[in-house]
């Protein structure tokens, strides 16, 4: 798990992500169009990727991408992030942490 806090320290939005991953791809412009600006790591392109993989599996992450850090909380995958986008809850959380200003 220190590899990812590692990661996701000190920074208001960061998405684990896979090059081959279309839901990943989703997330990604889905927090774009809000106009956040994310910290993404592709784990395919990581030196240590695969250790990060398996500490977002231990999060109990399946598929392990792509996984939403807001605010250096782990928040979940794509289901989740599109759930709490309908609810109006993404909004508020993405301010709370300063991922976006408006």
């Amino acid at each position: 798990m220190e590899a990812v806090s590692h990661l996701v320290e000190q920074k208001p939005l960061v998405i684990f992500t896979k090059s081959s991953c279309c839901m990943s791809h989703s997330v990604k412009q889905l927090v774009r169009s809000y106009g956040a600006n994310a910290t993404v790591y592709e784990l395919d392109d990581l030196p240590n990727g695969q250790e990060v993989e398996k500490a977002l599996q231990r999060l109990g992450l399946k598929p392990t991408v792509p996984a939403v850090f807001i605010g250096q909380k782990f928040v979940g995958g794509a289901k989740e992030i599109i759930s709490m986008q309908v609810q109006g809850r993404l909004t508020p959380m993405l301010k709370e942490a300063g991922a976006i200003w408006l």
